[in-house]
């Protein structure tokens, strides 16, 4: 079990800083205003209507960079501090979760195969580390028990692996447009640039931890004891 413990501990400071750098890029580029005053929710109003898309919601949540897109309900969420702020921050974020809304609308296919895993990846959540335990201790006498929870986990790694595309191509389509619309100037659009860089970071970082993990597991069921 040393191993899983030493996965678990890279990837969990690894995962924090990462994650502290994205606050502290946040809270800087928060100070730096939009071009014409605009606010997160005004920038999603103005993106949807640009890409001449109806029928989306948008709300206010609570939390820090809480923000999301539900594609069940064509719902873009954001945080309170991208919902009314009016900086560079709230703009990158905002038009971030408005590509997600594009993307359905566009039908971009790995945010539709990033969905269709949804109802897989819920199952397994509520079981795979119950089946990974459980396969461990019993690995040379019920060896398929361990391939049962390799299995189960194997579909949540393909669902981090394919939200990195999908994360990727809305910070593109967010940039893009934040340039074009004039939203940012030549030195915020670097800045937001930025923001959302580190942002990907989270998603790449849960991908390669997920990953690692797997391939812990698929060693460890190899390696056993026939």
């Amino acid at each position: 079990m040393s191993g899983i413990w030493i996965i678990f501990i890279a990837f969990t400071l690894l995962s924090w800083l990462v994650s502290s750098q994205l606050k502290s890029r946040f809270k800087r580029y928060s100070q730096l205003p939009t071009a014409n005053g605009m606010t997160g929710r005004e920038v999603v109003e103005q993106m949807l209507r640009d890409h001449g898309i109806n029928g989306v919601r948008i709300g206010s949540v609570g939390g820090k960079l809480s923000d999301h897109y539900n594609p069940t309900d064509k719902t873009i969420n954001l945080s309170q501090d991208v919902y009314y702020g009016k900086s560079i921050a709230a703009a990158a974020v905002a038009a971030h979760e408005t590509g997600h809304a594009i993307q359905h609308a566009q039908a971009y296919s790995w945010l539709q195969m990033r969905s269709a895993l949804v109802p897989v990846v819920s199952f397994s959540s509520k079981w795979v580390q119950w089946v990974l335990l459980a396969g461990i201790v019993m690995v040379n006498s019920f060896p398929q028990l361990l391939l049962a929870g390799i299995v189960l986990f194997a579909g949540t790694t393909l669902f981090s692996i394919i939200t990195l595309p999908v994360e990727v191509d809305a910070s593109r389509r967010a940039l893009v447009w934040l340039k074009t619309s004039g939203i940012t100037t030549q030195e915020t659009q670097k800045s937001a640039y930025d923001a959302l860089k580190w942002a990907a970071y989270t998603y790449f970082v849960a991908a390669l931890s997920s990953l690692a993990t797997l391939l812990y597991y698929v060693m460890l069921y190899m390696g056993r004891r026939d």
